[in-house]
């Protein structure tokens, strides 16, 4: 097994997730000429090779001819007819398989490819972007430990990364982690339209969440304490904190969070059925 810096790395799928994945890569060490893309449109590719240096295609077949792991980055409803046009490379057999297709599991992924595949089932989600991500993954019981480090590294380029043995809880992260950066978003436009209401400008009000919800989230993580522990050390008994999450409480917050994980999660699971 070569090393991570070493390892010819393919990405099937140019979007905006395969080319977070492809600049994390080579910003952790991987040469650039080691990272091949391969995209139906050409002018993708060339747009990759002139903003990271690695090399742009349309030829499916020919990444998984050069590369030693190959990351699976189209639609859901592509991965099928992708693994058609690859299955009978013979490299096919060889390399480790990472797909970050939402809700097509592994089962499906075996189906497509060769007998004895190793694959790595992931979820991440847009903060990838710009290397703040939250990524789960799965590997099928061919992958070695050593693949799982290889997932690991890919993941860990471009944020966090959490290693699950029950495939069955990737539907339930595609609901929180994968899709709860909208749910965010939507938090952080009504905050500014808030901040609007009661008077201040746009630009501050969108700033001054924006900044709020980024610092909420970082105090969380560097501290490790609990949300709850934090949210009472804001919390003064009387004051203005306690007043507005009673109107949370009161408008259903909490509820419609978790309705949106659930209905998120469902239509994974709705996903892989397909």
């Amino acid at each position: 097994m070569t090393t991570q810096q070493h390892a010819r790395i393919g990405f099937l799928g140019a979007g905006a997730m395969g080319e977070a994945l492809a600049a994390g890569v080579i910003h952790a060490g991987t040469a650039p000429e080691q990272v091949r893309v391969a995209d139906p449109v050409a002018e993708r590719g060339k747009q990759l090779e002139e903003r990271h240096g690695l090399r742009g295609g349309t030829d499916n077949r020919a990444v998984v001819a050069e590369c030693d792991v190959i990351v699976l980055a189209v639609k859901p409803g592509l991965v099928a007819d992708v693994l058609a046009g690859v299955r009978d490379e013979p490299r096919a057999a060889e390399v480790l398989w990472v797909s970050i297709a939402a809700g097509i599991p592994l089962a499906r992924l075996e189906a497509g490819l060769p007998e004895g595949a190793r694959i790595i089932r992931a979820m991440p989600n847009t903060p990838a972007l710009v290397g703040a991500g939250a990524t789960a993954f799965v590997a099928n019981a061919a992958c070695s430990p050593e693949d799982r480090t290889r997932a690991h590294a890919i993941f860990d380029a471009v944020g966090l990364t959490w290693e699950t043995q029950d495939e069955g809880l990737l539907d339930a992260v595609t609901g929180l982690s994968g899709s709860g950066p909208a749910y965010v978003f939507v938090l952080l436009d009504a905050l500014a339209d808030a901040g609007v209401r009661m008077g201040l400008p746009r630009e501050a009000a969108g700033t001054l969440a924006t900044q709020t919800v980024f610092g909420a989230a970082k105090l969380a993580l560097e501290t490790g304490r609990h949300p709850a522990a934090l949210k009472d050390q804001v919390t003064s008994p009387g004051g203005t904190t306690i007043a507005g999450l009673e109107a949370l409480e009161q408008g259903g917050l909490r509820a419609a969070v978790y309705a949106a994980v659930a209905a998120a999660t469902a239509r994974s699971k709705e996903l892989g059925e397909g």
